[in-house]
């Protein structure tokens, strides 16, 4: 009986030891494709939360058609690990749009977000949310007034990577009235929307003067990204007097990194108030920004520049 458990002990050791040379190095997988692809399906049954995550990505850029499967099995499997199935439907998300044929995936994705298991329609829903996937945009809006908030957020993104510029309105709406947490998943999910650019700023700026705090912080945060500091320096003034020390400690942070000296003087009087502050970060970073020119000037005087 021993000697039973060491002869299957064994292969699997090797499938592991093999699966993780084949993850460690491309060469070595593409050199050996016909051999690697079937042992690192083999290999998930084994593998840890991170060798399995590695095996996920290898085999979905290079073998997709032989990964579809395997990843609905382990996405649907209630007796995985919940970041594994998680995991599995980030990657069906991303291999969807590259299939051949794209149609049995969705079909089967569609019947599983009307399943009344929650978590199976968290990872489905997740999982529809490919490029193109348009037969899907109805079934995910309806997941928009879902009781489940997980799922309400996880449509939110499955419908932005859809890619289809007709959503924005909806989305948009559902930034008006929806709950306090679908908002907030919505504002972190319009820069998607990659030509509708300007609406998307415009939506960031009006949620700056939001009554909400957290619906504040989050529209700057998200206009980081989108619009230059120099361009917004208004704005950025206003922020520095907002209620929420966040908003006051990012904006600072802001100008700090991204205007020059010129603008910051013209701050100086914004600015050192805010040595006083109430919060200790906002403090802080109205300390690194003076401190930031008064080294500045000491360079200047200490090596002044030839004149030429």
């Amino acid at each position: 009986m021993k000697k039973n458990r060491v002869i299957e002990f064994e292969p699997r050791e090797r499938i592991l030891d093999k699966a993780k040379k084949y993850v460690e190095s491309l060469e070595s997988f593409s050199e050996e494709a016909d051999q690697a692809i079937p042992l690192l399906l083999k290999a998930m049954k084994y593998a840890d939360r991170d060798l399995k995550h590695s095996i996920m990505f290898v085999l979905g850029s290079f073998a997709k058609e032989e990964i579809v499967w395997p990843l609905y099995d382990m996405m649907t499997d209630p007796s995985e690990n919940e970041e594994v199935r998680h995991d599995a439907a980030i990657q069906l998300s991303v291999i969807g749009p590259f299939l051949k044929d794209p149609q049995p995936l969705s079909d089967r994705l569609l019947k599983e977000i009307e399943s009344s298991d929650a978590e199976r329609r968290l990872h489905a829903t997740f999982a529809l949310g490919w490029e193109g996937n348009f037969q899907a945009a109805i079934p995910l809006i309806e997941r928009l007034y879902e009781s489940e908030v997980r799922i309400q957020q996880t449509a939110v993104n499955a419908l932005c990577n859809l890619r289809d510029d007709r959503i924005l309105g909806l989305l948009l709406d559902r930034l008006e009235h929806g709950p306090l947490e679908q908002k907030r998943s919505i504002l972190f999910n319009l820069w998607r929307f990659y030509s509708k650019g300007e609406e998307v700023r415009e939506v960031y700026l009006n949620y700056l003067e939001h009554e909400d705090p957290e619906l504040r912080f989050d529209a700057l945060v998200c206009l980081g990204p989108m619009a230059e500091v120099q361009k917004y320096l208004e704005v950025y003034r206003r922020c520095l007097k907002d209620k929420d020390g966040r908003i006051r400690e990012l904006a600072l942070k802001r100008l700090a990194e991204e205007v020059g000296e010129s603008v910051l003087e013209s701050l100086r009087g914004e600015i050192e108030p805010l040595l006083k502050d109430s919060d200790i970060k906002v403090q802080k970073a109205a300390l690194t920004i003076l401190k930031k020119k008064k080294n500045r000037v000491r360079r200047l005087v200490a090596f002044p520049r030839e004149d030429r």
